[in-house]
């Protein structure tokens, strides 16, 4: 049996940043557009990724988009539109030249909170699983409370994710300052129903985060 290589795995996740903000490249010479600055200020949280990033495209534009060498891979990747009088090449170059110039020791993104869906996903993984896989539409249907779903993830996840979750809570708690910015963060991340009755949003999460917590 062949082993599966992802080939142009981080390429595929940078190429989904755009498709949160209109699947087309919105990137200048001076500037990286919106999606490309998400991707960015992760990557400066994650050494490694621009390069591999940088790499993948390296390794694209070597062999071509219609090469029938990579046109598996190719077939994986979001379909981003490039603006009237470009082409996809050139996007990808542009993309590659923002990526160079990161790599090159150039001041670091400012350490703002995320700005679209794909960055908040990104930036709280873990936290999005949980609150999108047991706080969804559907809730009351598959659970008669809260903690019933909360101790349902408890029973499915490794010591390390709740590690991860339980700082991932506390960061996310401290991004979103004000109630408001919490609602509409929270409901990104994939959160569906409100909190148990005469619990705030806030006092809840830091209610999970301590339940996990004890729980490690």
């Amino acid at each position: 049996m062949t082993s599966y290589s992802d080939r142009f795995k981080e390429l595929r996740n940078l190429l989904r940043s755009y498709e949160e903000t209109g699947y087309t490249f919105d990137d200048t010479p001076d500037h990286p557009g919106v999606a490309l600055a998400a991707f960015l200020r992760q990557a400066a949280r994650h050494p490694g990724r621009a390069a591999a990033a940088a790499a993948e495209i390296d390794d694209l534009l070597s062999r071509g988009l219609f090469s029938e060498e990579i046109a598996d891979d190719v077939d994986l990747l979001p379909h981003i539109a490039p603006p009237v009088g470009s082409n996809v090449e050139a996007c990808l170059l542009l993309v590659r030249q923002h990526l160079a110039h990161f790599l090159e020791g150039s001041e670091p993104p400012a350490p703002v909170a995320p700005q679209t869906t794909w960055e908040w996903k990104e930036r709280f993984p873990e936290l999005a699983h949980f609150l999108s896989a047991y706080f969804h539409q559907d809730f009351d249907v598959e659970y008669a409370s809260h903690r019933e779903a909360v101790d349902d993830y408890l029973d499915g996840v490794s010591e390390d994710d709740l590690r991860t979750v339980a700082a991932e809570i506390q960061q996310f708690l401290v991004l979103n300052a004000d109630d408001v910015s919490l609602r509409e963060s929270s409901q990104t991340l994939g959160l569906r129903i409100g909190p148990p009755k005469g619990v705030s949003l806030r006092r809840w999460l830091n209610d999970v985060r301590e339940i996990i917590t004890h729980r490690k």
